[in-house]
Order: structure tokens, then sequence, then C-alpha cells
């Protein structure tokens, strides 16, 4: 076994447990739920678990509600990573430190709002300029006009009440500001800010069932799309009903993500799917790599984030053209890092690339150096990132005997990693899973530990073929090998399946399997487009019904 083994099984899909590998749920050979199972006239809604605010929707979300943009959420303990996003619900508990941190931070976010005169107007115009004689009523006026957009619902009877008495303690041998500051600490603090709490209503046509209310489809419309509460336009909607059926839903899912605001999401997700979020801190050897800098690691990372949201937003794009696209984008250094002419100034533009080299979003330098974690390449890494990430395969953590003989290969027990690590096919112990790791690591090599070209390795000629696991026969190297994992059906539907656990804040399971089958079947119709694949997540029975018996 090779370096960095363990880091391979154990991260690769993020803690996954909705794939068992080849043979199980992961794998398309288990076959998954019948299409007669889901399509039975019945409604599937699977899971819908109480979801609390990522710090990725904290920050958001106190920057919409009070104009607060110091990302103060970052300085609260990170998520577990669960589905690999970090908003897998079944693990975001509070820990102690969590629950002391989020006091700390609220203090803090209520302390700039109400800091000068100036930023107390923002939150109402009467709290600019207040006396003795007008401080209560604009208080009140604060109150109602923050815990709606809060709690992302309209006030209870008496829920208003309760705030203005913590104004008047909190101003009680204080200033208005100091009022103003409990109340906005307090909301905070809530399980009705911090949670998206989700009671539903009866369903006349299936008493055993709830569906959202206006308020919470809104706010699943919202977190979905933009990370954040909902806007103005989007609690109209919820108030007047329009967000009751699927049609209307749709209508607002297809404004929201051609609105701006839906880019960062993007970024968000790809970030925690793909390995380029730490690109700007990669480390590599100067005297090997002279070309190589944290600042280049930087724009490899916008290199992949702007080529994403061009394929998605204006490309029409869809899963296999990203993973084929014949294009790129780079500015100026980027592209003399390539090695690339013609290309100058800090401006990112689309640039063709040499299709004998390079050909979509894998060959991307960015993601071939974020899976290598030293100066030297790893097949396994880059091998177990496309089985488990991209193939929803998951390849079981070794364990007790097998756990002792993972070790780093020598660098001189080869000139190429496939002479380093030519054991994993030999040694039957460990062959059960480097057999689908190794195969596709191998094809990557033409690519060094900073993702530049290569077609020799110690000045040896580099065999960069390699297999894709569930297809037949071999691919020659990369190109071959992106272009065979584009047209696979098992690279397409676990593209949905990460989807689907992102955007309903989960690790899908067996009871989800409908939900599964309704979203990969919708995103197979639709040609694969990625756009039209984040409209049908808005579609789903999980995403318009819960089911109080599910936990």
């Amino acid at each position: 076994m090779g370096d960095a083994d363990v880091e391979a099984r154990g991260s690769g899909a993020g803690g996954d447990s909705s794939a068992a590998g080849p043979g199980g749920p992961g794998d398309p050979s288990s076959g998954g739920p019948s299409q007669a199972a889901c399509d039975d006239g019945e409604v599937h809604p699977g899971r819908a678990p109480l979801r609390r605010l990522t710090r990725f929707e904290y920050n958001n979300t106190v920057r919409d509600l009070l104009g607060d943009t110091t990302q103060p959420g970052f300085s609260l303990p990170s998520e577990d990573l669960g589905n690999g996003f970090g908003n897998d619900a079944d693990t975001l508990s509070v820990s102690s430190l969590l629950a002391e941190q989020l006091g700390t931070v609220a203090e803090g976010i209520a302390q700039r709002a109400t800091a000068t005169p100036e930023a107390l107007a923002k939150l109402a115009p009467c709290a600019g300029d207040v006396d003795a004689a007008s401080e209560l009523a604009c208080a009140r006026t604060i109150v109602e006009r923050l815990a709606p957009r809060a709690y992302r619902r309209p006030l209870a009877d008496g829920e208003a009440d309760e705030l203005l008495a913590l104004y008047t303690a909190g101003r009680e041998g204080a200033t208005f500001a100091a009022g103003v500051a409990t109340v906005i600490e307090a909301l905070l603090q809530t399980p009705d800010f911090l949670y998206r709490i989700e009671w539903g209503s009866p369903d006349p046509a299936r008493p055993e069932l709830l569906r959202p209310t206006g308020d919470e489809m809104a706010t699943r419309l919202s977190y979905l799309f933009w990370g954040t509460m909902p806007d103005e336009e989007l609690r109209v909607a919820a108030q007047a009903g329009e967000l009751s059926t699927k049609e209307g839903v749709r209508a607002h899912a297809e404004r929201m993500l051609d609105d701006p605001k839906a880019r960062p999401v993007l970024r968000f997700f790809f970030d925690n799917l793909l390995p380029i979020s730490n690109l700007a801190d990669l480390e590599r050897d100067a005297e090997t790599f002279p070309t190589f800098s944290r600042s280049i690691g930087a724009l490899l990372r916008e290199e992949t984030q702007r080529f994403l949201e061009h394929e998605i937003f204006e490309a029409d794009g869809t899963w296999a053209s990203i993973l084929t696209a014949p294009y790129s984008f780079m500015n100026g250094p980027l592209a003399q890092f390539y090695g690339i002419p013609g290309v100058t100034g800090d401006e990112f533009r689309k640039v063709e690339l040499d299709t004998t080299q390079r050909l979509g979003l894998l060959t991307q330098a960015g993601v071939m150096a974020g899976t290598t974690h030293s100066n030297m390449t790893n097949p396994v890494v880059r091998g177990s990132f496309v089985v488990q990430k991209l193939m929803c395969r998951t390849i079981p953590l070794p364990t007790g005997a097998i756990l002792e003989q993972v070790k780093p290969p020598e660098p001189y027990t080869g000139d190429t990693a496939r002479q380093r690590y030519s054991q994993h096919s030999k040694d039957p112990v460990c062959a059960g899973c480097h057999k689908f790791m190794d195969p596709i690591g191998f094809a990557f090599e033409n690519y060094d530990a900073v993702g530049l070209f290569r077609t020799t390795e110690n000045d040896v000629e580099i065999d960069a073929s390699g297999s894709v696991p569930g297809t037949e026969g071999t691919v020659s190297g990369p190109i071959e090998l992106v272009q065979k994992l584009a047209e696979t059906e098992e690279a397409q539907s676990c593209f949905a399946t990460r989807w689907t656990e992102y955007a309903y804040g989960l690790t899908l399971r067996s009871e989800d399997a409908c939900t599964r089958e309704a979203v990969t079947t919708a995103f197979k119709a639709s040609g694969y487009n990625v756009k039209e694949l984040l409209i049908e997540l808005t579609q789903t029975d999980a995403f318009h019904y819960m089911d109080p018996r599910q936990e």
C-alpha cells in the first residue's frame, strides 16, 4: 500500500455511507430501487431532518439580515463533513464549545450593528436619532423588522413583546444602543434563527404527511440556491400561496438560479466536491517546481471555478461536457505557468486547450495538484478521488493487519509511480480495493505534482494506461480516461446524488431511495443538464412533503 492510502480512503467520499462500493448501493450493478417501487402513485418524501445553519449559511444570513460582512461564522468550530459538504443534519450536533462560541459571535455582531448612529439607522431610520419619548416605539419597530426576517416567518402572538422586554432589560442603566444590541444578541442565539425549523401543515389528501408552509418552502428554496435567508420577493410569494405547487416553486427556482446570488453556492459546492479549496496553501519544493507558488495555487482554484460557472450558467452545460470541455479559463500569469502563449493581463478569459494533453475538468492542473499531497504523485489518492467522489463507490478503510502494511513506497523503489506502486496489484490483501483506484490514478500520471503535463518521470517514459471501474477495456491516458468516464451512467448518477445530498442536507439512506431515483431519472431525462438538475431538486416529493414518521 502507498502513502496517504488511509487518507485517500477516509476522505475521498466525505464519509459518505450512501455507497458501499462495488456490489453495494453505490454500484449500478446493485440495481437500487426499482422504477415500479417508486412510481406507484404514492408520495415518497424520504427524511426531512432538522437542519442547523452551517458557517457558510450563517455568514450569508447575518450579512443579509444586518449587513455584517466580517464573516463571523468562521470563528465557530468547523462542521463534521458528514455528506462531504458540512451540512449533513445528522452530524450537526451542538458541542459546549459551539454553544459558547455562538454567544461570543452573536455579541460581536450585535455590537457592530449598534456601534454608531449610522449603524443603528440601518436597522430602522428612527434609530439614528432617538429621544426618550420615541425610543421604545423605535425599539419595537426594530424588533418587528428584524425578528420575522431572522426567524424566516411571521412572528407569533406575544413574540414581539418578549423581545421588547429584552430590550428594556438591556436598556436599564445603559443606552438605547445597548438595549437594541441585547435584542440582536438574543435573536442570533434562538433556535428559530440557528435552525431551519419546519412544523409543516397537514396535507388534506394525505393526512399522514405534512407539507412545508409557504415560509418554510421559501426557506428551503433560498438556502438551496443562495445559501441565505429568503429575500422580500420570496417572502411575499410565500404569503401569497405561490409556493404551494410544484409549478410555483419551479418558477421561483428558475428566477433564483438566474440571479448572480446563486453563483456563490455553486462555488461552495464545487469547493467541497473537488480538491481545490486549499490550493492557495499548497506547498511544493521550490527547486523541483520553480514556477509554482501559492499565488499560482489561488489562480488554479479560480480557473476551475470560472470554468464551471461558464459551463453551467452561460454554456448550459452538461456534466459530460464539463468533464470533456476542450477549453478552460486563464489569465496571463496562469497561462505562463501552463506554457500557453498569447494570454496577457490579469483578467481571466477563455483559452482553447491542446486536447492531446488536456480535456475537461479533471485534467486541470488545480485538480491534479489538489489530489497530490507531496512532491511526488500518488495514483492511489487520485484514483480514490475519482472512484469515491465522482463515482460514489466507497473504498473501506484498511483495518487490522492490513492497516499495519500501510506505508509509503520509498522513492528508490522505482523510477515511475507505476513501478513504485506495482505491489498493489501483486498483494492479494491490497488488490481487492486497489484494483478500482490504481488504474484511474495511473492514467493521470502524465500530470506531475503541480499538475503540469509530462511524458517522462526520472527520464523514464510514463505508461499512462489504465481503466475505468465498471467498464470494459483499457484507456491509453488521461484524455481517453475522462472521455470514457463521462460516458458512464455511474458518473452521471453520482453527480446527481452529490447534489441531492448537498441540497437536502443529509446523507442518502435506504429510506431515501426514491428521492435518489427521482433526481437521477430527471437528470437523465434532461440530457444531464446541470442547471436543470438544480431545478429538478425542487420538484421531488422530498422537497414538497415531510413524513413525520421519518427521523
